[in-house]
């Protein structure tokens, strides 16, 4: 670099004197201004001028791998980092990919300002809060001058990839939105019964024997508890599924249901219900033999089972599903199909 180039030649004096020697209070004045290599180099400036666009096209590129990341990983999936450790490969991609994309949009910033905006020391007194109109007329002079100074509208390529990173960047939390969990879509309207057709029913199994059960295992006055065949204790989604296939079991003497249509839905007796509350989802367990009441322990509502489950008591909404039920060739009982409304608690799209 020549000897114009440097910055050295191009010093200008300070803009006030230096204040007298042992006057604590005297102004101090401002050191003298030292231009930078950008602001007499174009050379430098459009070198200046490219790191800081690359630091901004980069960070678009970690926010598009932080969602490629969310998207693709396994939650599970865990990998060895040192010095880290064994750490989650989601957790570690997502937390480098967005915060190289927030470090870069700092950083760009700051070397931007520190190498193509103006870094003149401009001393002001100090003045009213209130400002006059000539106060706000000078504010906005300055932020004109400000502007124009930065460069944002001159240096297209440093506006255009600023603008790109930040609209980018907010992409993250959006992205992070699909944690609230997965879409229902209509999953809540239908359980593992749904399987059950006229050509293949599905056993009714009893959940303590894990047995396929008959008309004359149900005893008048107990309460036995279902599941679907197929359904089995040790698999991974057991849980998940049994919380809206659960059904519970009782055999009323067909003169005292009060309700046809929940008569016509059992077989000989047997009613089927879904054992999930439709208050908030708590499985009923408590039942009354003569007065065929079932209970719910968390919120005390209470269905009358001889009268198609109707509320008779507490907070749930609406009354207990019930599964048409029947019995095959071997006297199994079984069922042809799935609940005709949705189980468990309201939910506001629920269209019955």
């Amino acid at each position: 670099m020549s000897e114009e180039k440097l910055p050295e030649s191009h010093g200008s004096a300070g803009h006030h004197e230096v204040a007298a020697h042992g006057d604590p209070f005297a102004d101090p004045g401002l050191p003298a201004h030292e231009p930078r290599r950008t602001d007499i180099d174009e050379r430098a400036a459009k070198r200046a001028e490219r790191q800081v666009s690359l630091m901004f096209v980069v960070s678009m590129i970690a926010t598009i791998g932080f969602i490629a990341s969310y998207v693709a990983i396994d939650p599970d999936k865990i990998v060895y980092i040192w010095p880290l450790g064994h750490v989650s490969a989601l957790n570690f991609a997502l937390g480098m990919t967005l915060g190289v994309a927030l470090f870069l949009i700092g950083a760009g910033a700051v070397h931007w300002a520190r190498t193509l905006m103006s870094d003149h020391e401009i001393p002001a007194e100090r003045h009213p809060i209130e400002a006059d109109d000539e106060v706000r007329a000078d504010v906005i002079e300055q932020f004109r001058t400000g502007a124009a100074e930065s460069g944002f509208g001159r240096r297209k390529m440093i506006r255009n990839t600023l603008i790109g990173s930040m609209a980018l960047v907010p992409l993250s939390g959006v992205v992070l939105l699909r944690d609230l969990g997965p879409l229902p879509e209509d999953k809540l309207e239908h359980t593992g019964w749904e399987e059950a057709t006229e050509a293949k029913p599905l056993q009714l199994i009893n959940m303590n024997t894990n047995l396929p059960m008959k008309a004359e295992d149900i005893v008048a006055g107990s309460l036995t508890f279902a599941m679907p065949e197929g359904l089995h204790t040790h698999d991974e989604d057991f849980q998940q599924r049994i919380a809206k296939d659960a059904l519970m079991l009782v055999r009323i003497a067909p003169e005292n249901i009060k309700d046809d249509k929940s008569k016509e839905k059992g077989f000989e007796g047997i009613l089927a219900y879904s054992k999930i509350c439709t208050h908030v989802g708590c499985p009923i367990s408590l039942y009354e033999q003569q007065t065929h009441h079932a209970l719910c322990p968390c919120h005390q509502s209470t269905f009358d089972l001889a009268d198609g489950a109707r509320v008779i008591f507490g907070p749930a909404g609406h009354p207990l599903p019930q599964l048409k039920i029947t019995t095959d060739e071997k006297g199994f009982l079984v069922a042809h199909g799935d609940f005709d409304e949705p189980v468990g608690p309201s939910y506001w799209e629920r269209a019955r």
